[in-house]
């Protein structure tokens, strides 16, 4: 499968695009990009999706870094490349950009997981994996249904309830007010880290990366190990240029709603590394790759034996890329969290509450938080890659869903509330994916880089399809 046309949907947009190119400097700074990237970058169209909040300006700004990095990362060999980013189909690939062709994907939350009512606020429990699902019925005592649950939630203080829930192993949020927020604890050391966190830099080498011009990331190899959305969706980026991604989850871990979405152009594969087996399989393909994106808590690595340092000495100048929910200092460092939490912790789904006037929360129409970050870690890879190619050394990154939750609340502007369609035919490449689990189309890549399209050489798979090895 490859898929390789772009559309421009609407015109060239001269005006209206302010916010999103304040987005890009931002991230360009943060990213160590050259400062003239942005001038290299055109925004087409004209279509916001309906928020308080600037989503679709977060979605081609996000989009752009990463493919306006990509086009730095040519402009070493060549002459720079114009980028182009689509504002509709940018916000389209924020959401779902596969088509199922004869058959459905899963309903992507589970039956329990959502916003209840306590007796002094909201809380949203997540509960799509099942340990989660049963670490929260543990604290509320009650069956798994909907109904069973909001009456064991309402009598229940949000705040005890949240931490009780998190204690168990779960994931829960209190929604608070951005202003909450502020003035927790977490939220404090959330604002006070940068939107990207650069360690020393250390010397490396590419010895595989072999670029071309149309496939500028042709040969690099990229080790897979996040889950869900935010680091799927860098690596699915990197595909797209040419990167030799390999995806590993661990034995009966499964994203029937999601996979089908994020692992295009990837392979996959399963390791348990509490094995020694595993252990031993992790240590070589990571000793024999050149970037590692994973998206553990902040010291889940490290508990399993192979922290930063380990990693280093295992793959001496690793491209070490990593994000986690709740940021890196403060005491919810290692707590567990999605998207659709943050936006409850951060004040995003109060404020909508407060725009919208309704009783309960509104959150983003996507999970612009996961796609965002995912994209600036795919910007943070081919950074390094760069820095590697002028300077001859790289720097791990880090990033946080609630540090990007910040960017995103600084920059809240006009709220947009006008009509976005679905996707329509036109907004899909005409070429049949046949992925793992049948047939399907994609949208359209929602950027052009000139000479160098965007496109997957291979189907999505499904989850463990591919032996644990560099060598297919």
């Amino acid at each position: 499968m490859a898929v390789v046309s772009f559309r421009i949907v609407g015109g060239v947009s001269d005006s209206g695009d302010g916010v999103a190119r304040r987005l890009l400097d931002t991230m360009s700074v943060s990213l160590g990009l050259p400062l003239g990237m942005s001038t290299r970058v055109r925004f087409t169209g004209d279509y916001r999706l309906s928020s308080c909040f600037p989503v679709s300006d977060l979605a081609v700004a996000s989009i752009a870094a990463a493919a306006g990095a990509v086009g730095e990362l040519i402009g070493l060999q060549t002459e720079t490349p114009g980028v182009a980013v689509d504002f509709r189909l940018a916000s389209l690939w924020f959401g779902w950009s596969i088509k199922p062709v004869g058959w459905e994907l899963p309903a992507a939350w589970d039956a329990t997981a959502g916003d209840y009512r306590a007796s002094n606020g909201w809380i949203k429990l997540h509960t799509n994996a099942p340990h989660h699902r049963a670490a929260a019925l543990s604290v509320l005592g009650c069956e798994p249904f909907r109904d069973k649950v909001s009456v064991a939630v309402h009598g229940l203080d949000a705040e005890e309830l949240e931490g009780a829930v998190v204690e168990a192993g779960g994931c829960a949020a209190r929604l608070r007010s951005v202003d909450e927020w502020r003035s927790h604890a977490q939220g404090a050391a959330v604002n006070d880290e940068p939107l990207v966190i650069w360690d020393r830099p250390t010397t490396t080498r590419l010895d595989r990366w072999s670029p071309t011009r149309d496939r500028p990331l042709n040969g690099l190899r990229v080790l897979d190990m996040t889950r869900v959305i935010a680091g799927p969706v860098a690596t699915r980026f990197l595909a797209g240029y040419g990167a030799d991604v390999l995806r590993i989850d661990p034995f009966g871990w499964d994203e029937p709603a999601v996979a089908p979405e994020v692992t295009l152009g990837k392979r996959c594969s399963r390791l348990d590394l509490r094995d020694p087996a595993g252990r031993e399989s992790f240590i070589r393909l990571l000793a024999d790759c050149d970037v590692l994106v994973h998206g553990y808590r902040s010291d889940g690595l490290e508990r399993l034996g192979f922290g930063a340092e380990t990693r280093q000495r295992i793959r001496p100048g690793l491209v070490d890329v990593s994000l986690d929910a709740y940021g890196h200092s403060g005491p919810w460092a290692h707590r567990r969290g999605f998207d659709s939490l943050v936006q409850f912790s951060t004040g995003i789904a109060a404020e909508g509450m407060a725009w919208r006037a309704r009783g309960e929360p509104v959150s983003l129409p996507v999970q612009a938080l996961d796609h965002a970050t995912g994209y600036l870690l795919a910007a943070a890879v081919v950074a390094a890659i760069r820095s590697a190619e002028v300077e001859g050394r790289t720097r791990r990154a880090r990033f946080s869903l609630a540090r990007t939750a910040k960017l995103l609340i600084d920059h809240q502007d006009n709220p947009t509330d006008t009509p976005f369609g679905a996707a329509t035919d036109v907004d899909f490449a005409p070429e049949i994916e046949h992925t793992g689990w049948g047939r399907a189309r994609r949208l359209h890549p929602p950027a052009q880089i000139v000479g160098a399209p965007m496109r997957w050489e291979r189907p999505a798979p499904q989850l463990g399809s591919s032996r644990a090895s560099w060598h297919p």
